[in-house]
């Protein structure tokens, strides 16, 4: 798919996520007038997660919240004698926190390159209802990486920048209803150090992601992210991650599907090594719990 394409696709699925939602808030002329209008209020539950599986969803914690996660990825199931995959795992521990409405931060570790993470996301337009409502939420994510492997070579000269990566990421996202909810990501991650000077430093990607309501407590959930640059054949590719959430009560249970090992963004943008076609992929679960830690 050339990039020009690519990109109109973007373009088209934004107005599409937008311009529905303006169309289903099309108002008479009496409405216009109507002095007791209701309130505004923002769409909750696009997503039972903040994230959809791999990557960041358009939904937020509530102010005074605190998402504890569990985000843990068996082996690949076609490595023969590992036990589908059991015998081998990774994981990430993560701490998120609301701060508001429009805010929320976080951090993890992950096993995988021994990675801690961290982020800020911030949502200047959120979906909402009622008077001065908005269609779609639009929400800007900042975040980094910091590899504490070794050094490759203790013998040369490093430096501590060489470990850090940084992402950026607009998200783009509509609850058509109850049950549909898609979003749009386009990314940026970038690089200090990489392994050769053949590679870009900075690799451009644009998220997909969805959710389909099946009953009141579960949810098929995806999301795949098509890397514009940096893409080595046989080597690296795309990040494809299918699940299912099970919410019960105050924790969401995500079961799933993915061909990346890494679940921070640098990792499972530019370090998916399994392909779906050689069925190089693992099962994994996300496990998020909530904690009320203030009252705002």
């Amino acid at each position: 798919m050339k990039y020009s394409h690519l990109f109109s696709l973007c373009i088209l699925l934004s107005v599409v996520l937008i311009t529905e939602g303006v169309k289903a808030q099309d108002k008479d002329l009496l409405d216009l007038v109507d002095t007791d209008k209701p309130k505004k209020e923002i769409v909750k539950n696009a997503f039972k997660s903040i994230r959809v599986i791999n990557g960041h969803s358009m939904e937020f914690l509530s102010p005074g919240t605190m998402d504890f996660r569990i985000l843990h990825r068996f082996g690949q199931l076609n490595q023969g004698n590992n036990f589908a995959g059991l015998d081998q795992a990774s994981m990430r521990l993560g701490f998120d926190f609301g701060i508001s409405r429009y805010l929320q931060m976080g951090f993890g570790r992950s096993t995988f390159k021994k990675e801690f993470d961290g982020y800020i996301k911030f949502a200047p337009i959120r979906q909402s209802t009622g008077t001065h409502s908005f269609p779609a939420t639009i929400a800007l994510v900042g975040g980094m990486t910091m590899n504490t492997l070794p050094y490759a070579d203790p013998t040369a000269q490093n430096f501590f920048s060489s470990r850090l990566a940084y992402y950026g990421q607009v998200i783009i996202g509509r609850k058509f209803s109850e049950g549909i909810t898609l979003q749009i990501t386009p990314t940026i991650v970038h690089n200090n150090l990489v392994p050769l000077a053949s590679q870009p430093n900075d690799i451009f990607a644009v998220g997909f992601g969805g959710r389909l309501k099946m009953n009141k407590r579960t949810a098929f959930t995806w999301d795949y992210f098509y890397l514009l640059n940096g893409i080595e054949k046989d080597v690296n590719y795309n990040p494809l991650s299918i699940g299912v959430d099970i919410e019960t009560g105050g924790h969401v249970f995500q079961l799933h599907v993915s061909n990346s090992a890494g679940m921070n963004e640098r990792a499972f943008i530019t370090e998916t090594t399994g392909s779906w076609e050689k069925f190089d992929v693992r099962l994994g679960f996300n496990l998020s719990r909530i904690f009320q830690i203030s009252h705002k």
